[in-house]
């Protein structure tokens, strides 16, 4: 599913945060992200999501050459991915029904398909019925799952999060892990950027850490 080779980003203020960095992940993989922070978390998920272009070496997804995609493919690649993040970045104007929606209607399902696939989202994600809230009437751990159901409600085959659970407290972080991992039973490869050591050693899942620059692979954390 993910394949990269010898992959380096430099930033001209910060200098290069990736150097000489192999990885790969199969299809149906599910994996943790760590590392300290500054360690390049956060640009590894936006060089797969295709956000950023690495320096240099090359970048595969599902063994086709995505390193130098012209900006008229990267929206038909991106489409086949889910991206959560850590703030949730729910449009406060819309109810929750409408922000799980809007990849749907962005990408030009029909009015019929819309509303089915809303709700088997949220029904996924256990706030069926909520879909006619707003945002700011749920928790801090519900609007994190509306934010995973609108990740997940074009059935992506990779879903990326960058520290999905960073501001939720250890037992909600832990469903939110939980709820991710279900994905993976159903042929979706998942890669979660997270810093929750502690966490993470509760699921029993690989570990990819980044460490000056480069990714070591392990299981249980550190």
């Amino acid at each position: 599913m993910i394949r990269m080779q010898n992959v380096a980003k430099r930033y001209a203020q910060t200098g290069e945060v990736l150097s000489q960095l192999n990885l790969e992940l199969d299809a149906g993989e599910f994996a943790f992200l760590t590392g300290a922070s500054g360690a390049g978390k956060s640009t590894l998920l936006k060089l797969i999501a295709l956000i950023e272009a690495p320096s240099r070496g090359s970048i595969y997804l599902n063994e086709r050459n995505v390193t130098h995609a012209k900006r008229s493919q990267i929206a038909k690649i991106r489409s086949r991915m889910g991206l959560i993040f850590q703030d949730h970045r729910l449009l406060q104007d819309r109810n929750v029904f409408e922000n799980v929606a809007l990849p749907l209607r962005i990408s030009g399902y029909s009015q019929r398909e819309i509303p089915r696939r809303v709700r088997a989202a949220l029904d996924k994600v256990g706030l069926l019925r909520k879909e006619k809230s707003e945002p700011i009437a749920l928790s801090g751990g519900e609007q994190q799952r509306v934010g995973i159901a609108r990740a997940i409600v074009h059935k992506p085959r990779l879903l990326l999060a960058d520290e999905p659970t960073g501001n939720l407290d250890p037992a909600l972080s832990l469903e939110i892990f939980q709820l991710l991992a279900q994905f993976q039973q159903v042929g979706v490869t998942v890669l979660v950027a997270s810093h929750d050591l502690n966490l993470i050693a509760q699921m029993d899942k690989r570990v990819i850490r980044l460490e000056h620059g480069r990714a070591l692979t392990g299981l249980g954390g550190y």
